[in-house]
């Protein structure tokens, strides 16, 4: 299961009104769609806020209104910390805030895709300063994606995610409801810790965006879901750069394989991913391997990296797992994206998104000419909308398609 984050998008002027996966050159998912069963599939249940962690339960075949309880504890999962049942997780981004005309807004969700080895340090000092102020501790993450649990907190609040405000005003979105005066207290001690905190310093001296504030969101309790194995009697591995995919595969009893320079950015190992599907899959029945950096392009607005994020995926993930795959008999591969990151937005939203799903030793029916993308998926007339389903036609419980052979 290959899984391009956010790679869906809404047409693009400058792109002749193409999404850029219309526009971008994608030959092997491409490929995919024309010799598999390809379609839309909706992620993100009516009612669901269309973030990457109900989507994924989605893709996963955990239905959100059974087993989400909010994203950082899919996050602690892969940090290592275990959760208490009363134990409240929050995500914890290390923002940059800037003043717009005497305003406050959210200048950066990432504080300029701080690295982990500048956010341990700084997430480091929160901890030591913050966890005098009750049942309060911060855990390092990766990059500015980070952790806080707070013992037996607070339930009822209401957060919102940093990269849904970028360059708006944070006045409207600061936590509201229970304990929502401590979470202003929380915010306000942060920014004196990072006013003046080495780190920071270093990193405005060498050009680079400070973390200013934290950001809390993402609330929730551990989750129970049942693991692969008790599902579909199968053993799996999971790849990804962000602590969220990690977590979901720990829940769901799935190995975490950890390739080197995988960053969650432009600048990821894609390779690295590819090779090391190939080589779990000799002993593993199933891997997901996970690129965030299409939908990072869609945060920011950069439509340059994400056309770069979308063909770099394309080659160096599907391209490489599909020549790999042939050495394998029979084989089951899947492309798709969780969600659409639009440019224009800077945020994700909910609207079905294409799949392609290949099976060997099918009938052979190939069609030419087919685009993985958006719009020539919503002419297949196949919309999936039962998260179980797609799964299970994945691992043979349901329909399956005739299909040809890949190129």
């Amino acid at each position: 299961m290959l899984i391009g984050d956010g790679m869906g998008d809404y047409p693009i002027e400058s792109l002749g009104n193409k999404t850029p996966l219309e526009f971008a050159k994608t030959p092997n998912m491409d490929s995919l769609a024309a010799s598999g069963r390809f379609g839309l599939f909706a992620t993100v249940p009516k009612g669901y806020p269309p973030g990457s962690d109900v989507a994924n339960l989605s893709i996963l075949g955990y239905a959100p209104a059974k087993y989400y309880t909010g994203r950082a504890p899919l996050e602690a999962a892969s940090i290592g910390v275990k959760l208490e049942p009363k134990d409240i997780a929050f995500r914890c981004n290390l923002v940059t805030l800037a003043d717009k005309n005497g305003v406050v807004i959210m200048d950066d969700y990432s504080s300029g895709h701080i690295t982990t080895q500048d956010a341990d340090g700084i997430i480091k000092s929160l901890d030591a300063a913050l966890k005098k102020q009750g049942d309060i501790r911060f855990y390092t993450g990766t990059s500015y994606r980070h952790l806080m649990v707070w013992k037996q907190g607070p339930k009822d609040i209401k957060t919102t995610p940093p990269h849904d405000i970028s360059d708006k005003d944070i006045a409207a979105h600061l936590p509201k409801g229970e304990m929502s005066d401590k979470f202003a207290a929380l915010m306000k001690a942060s920014q004196e810790i990072l006013k003046d905190h080495p780190v920071n310093k270093r990193r405005v001296a060498d050009g680079k965006k400070p973390a200013t504030s934290i950001w809390l969101w993402g609330q929730g309790i551990a989750p129970s879901m049942p693991t692969f194995k008790d599902r579909f009697g199968v053993s799996g591995a999971i790849i990804s750069a962000v602590d969220l995919m990690k977590g979901i595969g720990i829940y769901a009893g799935l190995e975490v394989l950890k390739v080197p320079g995988v960053t969650g950015y432009i600048d990821t190992n894609y390779k690295g991913k590819a090779e090391y599907c190939l080589a779990a899959l000799e002993k593993k029945d199933f891997v997901c391997v996970h690129v965030e950096a299409p939908d990072e392009a869609g945060h920011n607005g950069n439509l340059k990296d994400k056309l770069k994020a979308i063909e770099d995926f394309d080659r160096e993930v599907v391209g490489r797992v599909l020549a790999g795959l042939k050495k394998f008999n029979d084989y089951t591969v899947m492309t798709l994206t969780d969600h659409p990151t639009p440019i224009s937005l800077k945020t994700h939203t909910s609207d079905p998104v294409p799949f392609a799903l290949y099976k060997t030793g099918a009938i052979a029916r190939k069609k030419h000419g087919v685009k993985f993308c958006e719009k020539e998926a919503g002419q297949t007339g196949v919309l999936i909308e039962d998260c179980h389903a797609l799964i299970e036609e994945f691992f043979g419980k349901g329909r399956t398609e005739t299909v040809s052979g890949l190129k």
